[in-house]
């Protein structure tokens, strides 16, 4: 098993379509990610750069099988509170809510369907996780 995973927690409650649930896997997935880039602007040019060790949890992710697991809450009260908690206790960790606008679903109405969490040290994430089921 990795070292380095990347863990997706979904809101299973909301009843989403399976393409809804795909989409809203990868804004979590690549969210998380980009939380690691620094980003710069110039002009109408932004810039996206990230600098890494070979010893370092990103190298071994990017390099690696890109390790990720999707996992489920059954409320918004949950997944906000796992999200909270992480971002207090561990601001190391990239961690990003999303939050749908509701243009195909929910009629209109911003909805908190997941989080993407990591890519982060797999036992660091599991403090948080462990207790939830694979979606």
């Amino acid at each position: 098993m990795s070292n380095v995973k990347q863990i997706i927690v979904m809101r299973k409650d909301l009843n989403m379509r399976k393409g809804k649930i795909a989409a809203q896997a990868s804004h979590a997935s690549l969210g998380a990610l980009l939380q690691l880039f620094n980003k710069t602007q110039n002009g109408d040019t932004t810039n996206y750069s990230i600098d890494f060790g070979k010893d370092s949890y990103l190298n071994e992710w990017l390099n690696g099988i890109f390790t990720k697991i999707c996992l489920y809450v059954e409320s918004e009260e949950e997944l906000l509170t796992i999200y909270e908690t992480i971002k207090k206790e561990r601001p190391d960790i990239p961690c990003v809510l999303i939050t749908d606008c509701g243009l195909t679903e929910f009629n209109g109405t911003p909805t908190n369907t997941c989080i993407g969490i990591g890519p982060f040290w797999s036992k660091d994430i599991d403090v948080y996780t462990k207790h939830l089921k694979l979606l």
